[in-house]
């Protein structure tokens, strides 16, 4: 049985390089463009990409419909089939302007990849996803223990993560050196931290608590003047494996070299919620939670814009757009106390037109 076709391959090598280079993607989503372009063509039997014909991505949809998940056995979600077959129809829009094959696609047949309008609304929907409160994440750092220096790292990775809500990327690429303990900020240079679009910019320490500054303190000095480490070494090291007592091997402390992948942050994560017998968060919520802290603290749109910015985001939007969304139990308290009526000078609230003026201005510069 087929099991590749030369000539796709080449192509498709071509389409990697362009959405890497021209498009900017990342490795996760050329991986998942890799992913839609196999399921593709396992179905079509490794067929010429040149004998691509609308009638195929209609049968290609219904087969899919009736694909399973490998891991739960469930029918494949409508998310999943939507991002696949995006995948498949930005491919072949692609394709039908490449010499060689614009002669034999046509661009619009394209189009018979698009899920209904229907099935497109639920792929696409937006679901509330739990987020940490303030109180169980502190929960979580106080019930962790600090006595070994893997112990104090670990305690103040999920510390430094509320204090500046940095990305896991970023947090396992940052170096001693980009910790500014007088002003208080962690400098994200794009050039040595793994920021989400190289991007470079100054996160200031978030209002959190003077008990989570000092534990990002402690362990900044720990390294600088007890393990004298220097401006180039990792502020989160990996766990430096050695042989035990039993002779098998385990986590012995800490050694002067950076994560490559943020995947330990997400196990020290896991583990600290699952000890302090809580749900599991992702690093990732953490900015959720900063963003609430954000909409309850900040008075004025310039206040929330520099809150906005200390999240990386270049416009507030961003920050309303993708992590700003009011969660159910407080949509009913806020719409229950609508029902109440208030006096104006006892009522704390942006400015009306002034937020709309900020609003319309970052709408305009978007």
């Amino acid at each position: 049985m087929k099991k590749h076709n030369p000539d796709n391959e080449r192509i498709k090598r071509k389409y990697f390089t362009f959405m890497k280079e021209a498009k900017r993607q990342n490795e996760a989503s050329i991986d998942a463009i890799a992913k839609a372009l196999k399921r593709f063509e396992d179905y079509n039997k490794f067929r010429d990409f040149k004998t691509f014909h609308f009638q195929q991505a209609v049968a290609f949809k219904k087969h899919l419909a009736n694909q399973e998940n490998q891991q739960t056995g469930k029918k494949l979600s409508k998310a999943t089939m939507n991002s696949t077959l995006r995948n498949l129809k930005a491919f072949f829009q692609w394709l039908s302007m490449i010499a060689g094959y614009k002669s034999r696609i046509s661009y619009s047949d394209a189009e018979y990849f698009n899920l209904s309008g229907k099935d497109t609304r639920i792929a696409t929907a937006r679901r509330e996803k739990p987020i940490p409160t303030m109180e169980q994440i502190k929960h979580v750092i106080k019930s962790m223990p600090s006595k070994t220096a893997l112990e104090r790292r670990n305690r103040c990775l999920i510390a430094f993560t509320l204090l500046t809500g940095a990305r896991n990327s970023a947090v396992a690429s940052m170096k001693l050196k980009h910790i500014d303990l007088e002003s208080n900020s962690a400098f994200q240079d794009a050039r040595e931290v793994n920021t989400k679009n190289s991007k470079t910019f100054t996160t200031y320490f978030f209002p959190v608590g003077d008990e989570i500054h000092q534990i990002v303190r402690d362990w900044v000095r720990y390294l600088r003047n007890e393990r004298l480490w220097g401006g180039d070494d990792p502020l989160f090291p990996k766990t430096e494996v050695g042989q035990g007592d039993n002779h098998t091997f385990q986590a012995v402390g800490i050694k002067k070299e950076h994560w490559s992948t943020a995947s330990p942050i997400r196990a020290v994560f896991k583990e600290a919620f699952e000890v302090a017998g809580l749900q599991y968060f992702n690093p990732h919520s953490f900015r959720k939670t900063l963003t609430i802290l954000g909409e309850k603290t900040c008075k004025t749109p310039e206040e929330f814009k520099s809150w906005s910015q200390n999240l990386g985001h270049e416009g507030v939007l961003t920050t309303f757009f993708s992590y700003g969304e009011v969660q159910p139990a407080r949509q009913a308290e806020i719409i229950q106390q609508l029902a109440v009526p208030r006096e104006s000078a006892n009522y704390q609230s942006f400015d009306v037109d002034v937020m709309a003026k900020a609003v319309a201005r970052e709408m305009r510069n978007q």
